[in-house]
């Protein structure tokens, strides 16, 4: 555990933890009457010989971390148990107080290592009615024919009744075409309607408190708009980071239609791509059109999101089709930790 939060995820906090209840698990331990290296006995002991299909199986770092964590809690279990059997009651108290700081720590792991089902998508298509020159569903319709891999959906201003009404509606539609569905903002809609995610803007839920909602079958997605808080969100567990915004956007006009003005640019992009330790799957997001992702792959982008250019378009299908023929060669994988 302490390897993979070192290594993996470069997680200074996660690593001094660990190796302080190591250290301190040793210390409990020489509280015991004998030594267990000098009563092992491993050619007698029985279990040895004692195997399941599943133990050998380990997919990667996550899967050997998550693992342990459940080797370890176990372990303290037994021996608290045990250890009140012998006349040294302080062990047990202290390894119960080791087991208690090892379900911490494991859960906190276990987030910041975040799913398995983490995807590197290619073109993300966000569905705001607002923005759509035509019925919402055909613009939903025209993104998964022009080759969109997910969907996201993005409406703050409707009742929660219709906001899951559609959700559903897009899960049946993205399901056909083999697409992800993320909700915006919304871990309850998200497992209301069986999303694949949930995606979090700066003043929503933090990922820690959402995780411990849709759990780690469901992804955590956020946005960042500078290098700090992408690093941080790695670090929380964020399962696909939203860089940007590349270019000029309408998505968050000011009042009477005007844009902020201020844009990370493809620079954000290049210092995250540039960037050490845990890298998960991004989504370059911000004012994307046919026009100007050349740049973006230009500077090695995997995958975008796109909302204004393929809501407001008469063909959503085409342009999305061309955006993904922009990303193509950057093939959409799995990822874990990059």
């Amino acid at each position: 555990m302490e390897d993979v939060a070192r290594f993996g995820l470069d997680h200074a906090q996660l690593s001094g933890d660990l190796k302080q209840l190591r250290h301190d698990l040793a210390a409990a331990l020489a509280h015991l009457p004998t030594n267990p290296v000098v009563v092992r006995d491993t050619p007698e002991d029985v279990g040895v010989r004692i195997s399941t299909s599943t133990e050998g199986e380990r997919q990667g770092a996550r899967d050997i971390a998550l693992a342990a964590g459940k080797r370890l809690t176990e372990a303290l279990r037994s021996i608290e148990e045990h250890g009140k059997a012998v006349d040294t009651p302080r062990v047990a108290l202290l390894i119960e107080q080791l087991r208690y700081r090892a379900y911490d720590v494991e859960q906190r792991l276990a987030f910041a290592l975040g799913s398995a089902r983490r995807q590197q998508w290619g073109v993300c298509v966000i569905i705001t009615e607002r923005l759509c020159v035509r019925p919402w569903m055909d613009v939903v319709d025209g993104a998964l024919e022009g080759g969109a891999d997910c969907i996201q959906l993005r409406e703050k201003d409707i009742a929660d009744r219709e906001l899951v009404a559609r959700a559903k509606a897009l899960r049946t539609r993205t399901r056909e075409y083999g697409a992800a569905l993320i909700i915006n903002d919304r871990p309850d809609i998200a497992m209301l309607c069986d999303a694949d995610g949930v995606h979090l803007g700066r003043q929503d839920l933090p990922i820690g408190e959402a995780r411990k909602l849709v759990g780690l079958e469901r992804l955590v997605g956020v946005s960042a708009t500078n290098i700090e808080q992408a690093r941080d969100a790695a670090r929380a567990g964020a399962d696909y980071i939203g860089l940007g915004p590349m270019f000029p956007t309408m998505t968050k006009a000011q009042p009477g239609g005007r844009t902020d003005g201020s844009c990370a640019g493809p620079a954000l992009l290049r210092d995250y791509l540039a960037s050490d330790g845990s890298r998960p799957p991004y989504l370059a997001i911000g004012g994307i059109s046919p026009a100007n992702i050349g740049a973006l792959v230009d500077a090695g982008c995997r995958g975008v999101a796109v909302c204004g250019s393929v809501c407001a378009a008469d063909d959503p299908a085409a342009v999305v089709h061309e955006l993904a023929s922009a990303m193509r060669g950057q093939q959409t994988v799995t990822v874990g930790q990059e």
